[in-house]
């Protein structure tokens, strides 16, 4: 069974950068396509970020386009999401999540999940 670690997060001032990895155990990221989402205090969990299985591609929500970029290393079973220009709207509690599936879906078609990775962007 695949597992899923976050690291990475913590406390940034607007405009600064920060990188997250998410580590894959128990299986290959091969079979999976990998989604970062986030979860602000009072609010739903959004996609954030997804990189299929089948060609590596990469989708980026409106909100973070331009700002963040989603890649992975195979050999080290890791994908990782650069962020870059953080504003203080990004705080939140990030997860990275697997589906089997091809294509980026919403959180309901994840399979795995992690236990998430605090970033808060404040001055």
């Amino acid at each position: 069974q695949l597992q899923l670690v976050e690291s990475g997060g913590g406390l940034v001032q607007p405009g600064g950068s920060l990188r997250l990895s998410c580590t894959a155990s128990g299986s290959t990221l091969n079979y999976y396509t990998i989604s970062w989402f986030r979860q602000a205090p009072g609010k739903e969990r959004e996609g954030v970020a997804c990189i299929k299985r089948r060609d590596g591609s990469t989708i980026y929500a409106d909100s973070v386009k331009g700002r963040v970029t989603i890649s992975r290393d195979m050999a080290k079973n890791t994908v990782y999401l650069q962020m870059n220009s953080l504003k203080p709207e990004d705080t939140a509690v990030y997860y990275c999540a697997s589906e089997v599936g091809y294509y980026c879906s919403g959180p309901d078609a994840m399979d795995f999940w992690g236990k998430g990775t605090l970033v808060t962007v404040s001055s």
